[in-house]
């Protein structure tokens, strides 16, 4: 087997995979791209084989070894491109080059009469973007060492923006540089939350048309908003990360998981605990954040196990903190069932996890585990916000107010 043919195999395998993981093809325009475009080009430092698997590939880290930059997992890349909908003919703009790999689809997306211009913040991966993209081929895509957040304001206005790096806002020069019935797909970052959320205007405000689950690199430059990262302890072991500047005292949080642990479980039951969405109904909750432990802490007992391995939601109060647990009550190695839980530390951890059980259970109870979600981005500068008295939150930020609402999931919207 030739090189060419090796590469268009591992293709086929991809795409299949991610048949099989979604449950159904992906749109027949982002097959096509990802069919034609060598993803293997644009991540020349791993073995092919892994530029071709389901994973995140890392090309970008800064000096404490912290990824800084990456290739999406192909599922991701695939989710946002149909999303956007992108058509021939589009003016694109993304933002967050990474290593050009997106670029290069939505190139193939748009076409002769179409352009793409993508903007990267940080110069050494711009021009690793920009060096791949000419090695392949795409000469109609414009890469810029900029900050994405003030957009592209010399090549607006665009039919489809694109965010690849998690925001924290609907940036103002985004939702100005959409043209009349345009898109903007990005990965909202919302209490620690991310959802990409394909938006389009709706009189003074945008509107979701769809609103994935999912993750990506926070972005940088003067759009960033920094997490804060609290060792629980010597070591690494466990790490409590608050988002949307969160005022935590840290030293109160000394020797908090040296506290006897309580846990409270709940009647909700489901494989690998998958509980979509139930993220959002913590997120109501005061001092909402999200603990990461390691395995080996689990393994050696110092804490029990988190329901998510990247990171569980939990929340925090004073000297005291509570997050998700789960443990195996049935199912195979494949598909385990496991029954969701609460686990608090400190002199309040036991109200905590109560508080996290009782949310759960709101949420089951609400959306027998499945539920539309829309979300709406409201300008500070636009008219007055009304309608909020059935959101299920109400957030505020920079330039916009996020009003975020749920209705059940029927078989028209699901």
């Amino acid at each position: 087997m030739d090189k060419t043919e090796s590469t268009e195999s591992l293709i086929a395998q991809m795409l299949e995979r991610l048949r099989e993981l979604q449950g159904r093809a992906l749109a027949a325009e982002v097959t096509e791209a990802m069919t034609v475009v060598p993803r293997h080009m644009f991540v020349p430092h791993v073995p092919v084989e892994k530029a071709y698997g389901l994973g995140a590939v890392v090309t970008h880290w800064d000096s404490e070894g912290v990824a800084t930059s990456s290739a999406s997992a192909p599922g991701t890349v695939a989710g946002m491109l149909e999303q956007a909908e992108v058509k021939p003919g589009h003016r694109v703009l993304e933002i967050g080059a990474g290593t050009g790999y997106n670029a290069a689809l939505l190139a193939h997306l748009v076409g002769p009469s179409g352009t793409v211009t993508t903007i990267e913040y940080d110069p050494q991966v711009a021009d690793a973007a920009r060096n791949a993209l000419a090695s392949y081929g795409a000469d109609q895509v414009k890469v810029i060492t900029g900050d994405g957040t003030l957009g592209a304001p010399d090549d607006a206005p665009f039919d489809r923006i694109l965010v690849t790096a998690g925001a924290w806002d609907v940036a103002p020069a985004w939702r100005d540089q959409l043209a009349p019935g345009g898109r903007v797909v990005l990965p909202l970052r919302l209490r620690g939350l991310t959802r990409v959320t394909a938006f389009e205007a709706d009189g003074d405000h945008l509107r979701s048309v769809t609103v994935n689950e999912d993750g990506f690199i926070p972005m940088k430059g003067i759009g960033s908003v920094v997490e804060q990262n609290i060792p629980l302890g010597p070591g690494p072991d466990v790490t409590l990360r608050v988002d949307d500047e969160q005022q935590v005292d840290v030293a109160a949080f000394a020797g908090v998981l040296e506290s006897e642990p309580e846990t409270i479980w709940t009647d909700i039951e489901a494989p690998w605990a998958w509980t979509e969405n139930q993220d959002l109904w913590l997120a109501t909750l005061p001092g909402f954040c999200r603990v990461f432990v390691d395995k080996d802490a689990v393994a050696v007992g110092r804490v029990p196990r988190p329901k998510d391995p990247w990171g569980a939601w939990g929340v925090h109060s004073g000297a005291s903190l509570a997050y998700l647990t789960a443990r195996r009550v049935g199912g195979v190695d494949e598909m385990p069932m496991l029954q969701i839980g609460a686990t608090g530390f400190g002199p309040d951890g036991a109200r905590l996890a109560q508080q996290l059980v009782d949310r759960a259970i709101d949420w089951q109870r609400d959306t027998d585990g499945r539920v539309q979600v829309t979300i709406e981005a409201r300008p500070k500068d636009g008219l007055p916000i009304t309608g909020q008295d059935d959101a299920l939150a109400v957030i505020d930020k920079a330039d916009h107010t996020f009003v975020i609402t749920t209705a059940p999931l029927t078989a028209a919207t699901a």
